[in-house]
C-alpha cells in the first residue's frame, strides 16, 4: 500500500542496545543481521570453527573410499576435494563476513519469504544427524572402555556436550576450542606413535586394492567428499561472525584450504593409516576401535575432547536454525538455550533408533538439497550485481514469497534424488550430486535471467534515511531494540514505523499491508 500520511520518525542512535548486547551472548543475532561491533577476533573465530577439524567423522570417510576405491584414488579425491572447498568457502566466507547475513537470511533472497524456510530446516537435520553420528562415537568409546549400558552412555554423551553449546561463538565456544585444540593435535601424533610401536609400520597402507567400480576412482573418492557440502553451509552461519578486514585470513586459513589440508589429507592420511595397521576393517566404530587399542584409556580421552570439539559445532548450528526455522514458520520466538534442550533432546531420541541403518540415507537425499544451495548460492553471487557490489535484499517486507530460484532449488534436488534413487546405472547415481549442482546452476540462473524479479518495488527506506547502515541503530517499534539499519524497514500497517528483520518475519498484518 501506499502511505499518504507522513511516516513516523526513525529513533536512530549509534551505540549498541545493551539489552540486544545481552542477547547476544547466547543468541549471536540468530535471527538478525551481524553488526560489525559484535565481529569475533580473527583467531577467536579460528579457534571457534576448526572445532571442525577434530570430528572422528574425517577419520572414517577416508577409510570408506580408501576400501571402495583404493588409497592411491582417494588421496587424489582429497586433493581436488581441497581446491573445491577451498575456492569455494573462500567465496562464501568473503560474502557472509561483508552481509552478516545467515544461511536462512541468505536463503530469504535466493527463494522468497516462503521458499527460504525449507533451508534452515534442512540444515538444522543435517547438522543434527552428524551429532547424533559424533555423539554415538563417544557413547561406543565409553562402553567399550568402561561397560555398562549403550543407551545411558548415549544420554552422557549428549548431556554433557549441551551446556557446552548455549554460549555464542564468542562469549564461548572459541575459548573452549582454542583450548582444547593442543590436546587433540597431540592425541593425533601420539595415536599414530603407539599404533606403529605395537604393531609395525603397514608397508602396504597407501597401496590397498581398489573395488570394481563404475567411475574412475579419483571421481569416486571426490564424489564420497561432495556427501559433506554442508560444511559450505556451516562456514556462512560461522563466518558471518568475521571482521571484514580478515575476510582475506579467513578465506584462506580459517575456512580456506589450509582448514581443508589438515581436515582432510591430514586426518584422512592417520584414519588410513591406524586402520591398517590394526587390520580393522572401516566400519563406522573402527576408528574407535583403533585408537582405544593403540592409547588404551588415553584413547579414551582423546575420542571425548575431539567430539566434544565437533559436537559444539554441529549442536550450536541446529539450535541456530530450529529457532531460525521455528520464528519463520511456526512464529514461535524463545531463547536458543531452549532450541538447544531440543536439539540434544531429538539427537538422544534418534541414538535410540537405528541411526546408522538410515542415517547415510537420510545424508544422501539432504545432500542433494545441500549441493543445490551452494550451487544456486555461487551463482546468485557472481551474476546479482546488487549482492556482488551493495547490500542484498533479505528484508520480508521487499521480497516476494516465492521465487523462480525457489523451483529451480526444488527441481535440482528432485531430479537428484531420482538418480540417487534409481537402481538402473550405479555410474548416474553416484554423479547425482555432479548433476544436480550442474542442473541447480543452470535452472538458478536462467530464472535470474528470465524471471520476475524477486524484490518488490517499495519506497521509504530506512537504509536511505541514515548516512552510515552500518553504524546507525534504528529503534523497532515492535520488540523495542535498536539493531543495525542494515536489517530495517518500515512497516506499512503502522504508519511506516520502523520494524526489525526477525519482527517483519513474524507480521501477518505487515505482509497483509505490502500486499
Amino acid at each position: 500500500m501506499t502511505i499518504t500520511t507522513p511516516p513516523s520518525t526513525l529513533t536512530v542512535s549509534f551505540e549498541d542496545d545493551p539489552r540486544v548486547v545481552r542477547e547476544a551472548a547466547t543468541e549471536d543475532y540468530s535471527t538478525h543481521v551481524v553488526p560489525t561491533s559484535w565481529r569475533a577476533g580473527r583467531w577467536s573465530l579460528a579457534m571457534a570453527w576448526w572445532a571442525m577439524f577434530s570430528a572422528m567423522f574425517w577419520l572414517y570417510v577416508a577409510v570408506a573410499s580408501a576400501d571402495a576405491v583404493g588409497a592411491p584414488a582417494t588421496i587424489a579425491g582429497m586433493v581436488l576435494s581441497i581446491a573445491t572447498y577451498g575456492v569455494v568457502n573462500l567465496v562464501l566466507s568473503r560474502y557472509a563476513a561483508r552481509t552478516g547475513l545467515t544461511v536462512a537470511l541468505l536463503s530469504r533472497r535466493l527463494f522468497g519469504t516462503l521458499g527460504s524456510a525449507l533451508a534452515p530446516l534442512i540444515f538444522a537435520a543435517t547438522a543434527l544427524y552428524y551429532g547424533v553420528f559424533e555423539g554415538s562415537i563417544v557413547a561406543v568409546a565409553l562402553q567399550g572402555y568402561f561397560g555398562g549400558n549403550l543407551k545411558i552412555w548415549y544420554l552422557v554423551a549428549v548431556a554433557y556436550a549441551l551446556p557446552l553449546v548455549i554460549g555464542g561463538v564468542r562469549a564461548w565456544l572459541d575459548k573452549l576450542n582454542g583450548v582444547l585444540l593442543p590436546f587433540y593435535v597431540l592425541g593425533l601424533i601420539a595415536v599414530v606413535i603407539a599404533a606403529t610401536v605395537k604393531q609395525g609400520y603397514p608397508q602396504v597402507w597407501l597401496h590397498s586394492v581398489a573395488s570394481q567400480a563404475p567411475l574412475p576412482g579419483w571421481l569416486t573418492s571426490y564424489l564420497i567428499y561432495m556427501g559433506v557440502w554442508i560444511m559450505m553451509m556451516y562456514t556462512v552461519d560461522y563466518a558471518r561472525l568475521g571482521r571484514p578486514q580478515d575476510t582475506r585470513f579467513h578465506g584462506t586459513v580459517t575456512f580456506g584450504w589450509v582448514f581443508y589440508t589438515f581436515t582432510f589429507g591430514v586426518n584422512g592420511l592417520i584414519g588410513i593409516y591406524l586402520l591398517r595397521a590394526w587390520e580393522i576393517s572401516g566400519s563406522e566404530t573402527g576408528v574407535v576401535d583403533a585408537v582405544i587399542r593403540s592409547l588404551g584409556f588415553a584413547g579414551v580421552l582423546l575420542i571425548f575432547v575431539s567430539q566434544t570439539r565437533i559436537n559444539t559445532a554441529n549442536y550450536y548450528l541446529a539450535s541456530t536454525n530450529l529457532e531460525a526455522f521455528a520464528a519463520r514458520v511456526l512464529r514461535l520466538r524463545l531463547p536458543r538455550a531452549v532450541w538447544v534442550g531440543v536439539a540434544g533432546a531429538i539427537a538422544y531420541l534418534l541414538m535410540l533408533t537405528d541411526v546408522l541403518g538410515y542415517l547415510l540415507k537420510a545424508l544422501a537425499w539432504q545432500g542433494v538439497f545441500v549441493t543445490a544451495w551452494v550451487a544456486i548460492a555461487l551463482v546468485h553471487i557472481a551474476v546479482s550485481p546488487a549482492d556482488r557490489d551493495g547490500l542484498p535484499e533479505f528484508r520480508t517486507g521487499r521480497l516476494v514469497p516465492l521465487t523462480a530460484g525457489a523451483a529451480a532449488w526444488l527441481a535440482a534436488s528432485a531430479a537428484g534424488i531420482v538418480l540417487t534413487e534409481q537402481g538402473a546405472n550405479a555410474a548416474l547415481a553416484q554423479l547425482a550430486p555432479l548433476i544436480t549442482v550442474v542442473l541447480a546452476a543452470g535452472l538458478y540462473y536462467a530464472a535470474l535471467r528470465f524471471a520476475p524479479s524477486a524484490v518488490r518495488v517499495r519506497g521509504g527506506d530506512p537504509r536511505d534515511e541514515v548516512e552510515d547502515v552500518w553504524r546507525a541503530r534504528i529503534l523497532c517499534h515492535v520488540c523495542d531494540r535498536s539493531y543495525v539499519a542494515v536489517e530495517m524497514d518500515r512497516d506499512p500497517s503502522a504508519n511506516g514505523a520502523a520494524i526489525c528483520s526477525a519482527c517483519a518475519a513474524d507480521s501477518a498484518a505487515l505482509a497483509r499491508a505490502v500486499r
